[in-house]
């Protein structure tokens, strides 16, 4: 009697560069490990929820395409994100979309037409090895896996049962599709260590990304934003979307392998819902920010948000 094949996935070719993510590692900052994950978790969490697996089920981060996949089983997967041309063996497979794959196809991903980063979601997800309770890839600290490389082979979990007729066949994604998203941006909490006039100017300017932009943030250039002191700050914690100014007065915004502390300080953070943007931002894209505040009801609990031009 001839055995089921495993279920498994080889990495033809990984493209530029390609991880494997996750939601990240929760819970460790006071020890100083990063978050992690994925860098767009909104479209990170489609993929998942395409193929019916958990949120936490590990994806493969595919950067800026080129990626080649043989399964040595079928499957059901689901690309999301960064919008590519992708094959299975000779015919075009959809974004967005959950499709079947026969053992022995080869998914293709082309470069996208916009964005950075497309996901790879398959039933069962990636099952290598976690690390503090993540399968992510974290290129800040080195935790997690190494970066995909030509030949490996990844395990894939076992299929979840779920009800299908729960699943959504298709959709959409939050992909910026212009060269000048706008994104929204909440003040402080060290805005007062600027100059009055350098949240203006970060609100109100145009900042370009700049080619030193990765995983850990997303380096931007402009006009300076200029200290109101000399005064040196004591290393604080971070976040992913902290927007922090050093001394060039150049912004960077920490995205998903963002260091747990940082010396410089931050003028605003980026509004969570809205990282996935700037993750998905290329260098030369010209972004705006747009202040948004969280207004409280009488009881105390924050109930909406509110833009302020």
């Amino acid at each position: 009697m001839t055995s089921p094949p495993t279920p498994a996935i080889e990495i033809v070719e990984p493209g530029p560069f390609s991880t494997i993510q996750d939601l990240g590692r929760h819970a460790h900052a006071h020890l100083g490990v990063p978050t992690s994950g994925a860098a767009d978790q909104g479209a990170f969490r489609l993929a998942n929820r395409l193929v019916g697996n958990a949120e936490t089920a590990a994806c493969l981060e595919i950067t800026l395409g080129g990626a080649i996949v043989r399964f040595h089983a079928p499957a059901s997967v689901a690309l999301t994100g960064a919008p590519t041309a992708a094959k299975l063996d000779r015919r075009p497979a959809s974004l967005m979309q959950r499709f079947h794959v026969q053992q022995g196809q080869t998914l293709r991903l082309d470069a996208p037409a916009y964005g950075l980063r497309t996901y790879l979601a398959v039933r069962g997800g990636i099952a290598v090895p976690a690390t503090l309770g993540s399968r992510s890839t974290d290129t800040l600290s080195g935790l997690g896996p190494e970066p995909l490389q030509t030949g490996q082979v990844l395990p894939i979990g076992d299929s979840p049962e779920v009800d299908r007729s729960g699943l959504p066949d298709c959709a959409t994604t939050a992909v910026p599709t212009t060269m000048d998203p706008t994104v929204r941006v909440h003040p402080g909490p060290r805005d007062d260590w600027f100059s009055p006039d350098a949240l203006r100017v970060l609100t109100s300017e145009t900042w370009e990304i700049t080619a030193e932009t990765n995983r850990v943030g997303a380096r931007l250039s402009g006009p300076a934003l200029e200290y109101a002191t000399n005064s040196q700050l004591p290393s604080e914690g971070m976040v992913a979307g902290a927007i922090e100014v050093p001394p060039s007065g150049q912004p960077i915004v920490f995205l998903a392998d963002h260091p747990t502390t940082g010396g410089y300080p931050v003028i605003g953070v980026v509004h969570a819902e809205d990282i996935g943007l700037l993750s998905q931002a290329r260098p030369s894209t010209r972004l705006r920010f747009r202040i948004t505040r969280y207004s409280t009801d009488l009881t105390g609990e924050t109930s909406r948000h509110t833009h302020l031009t």
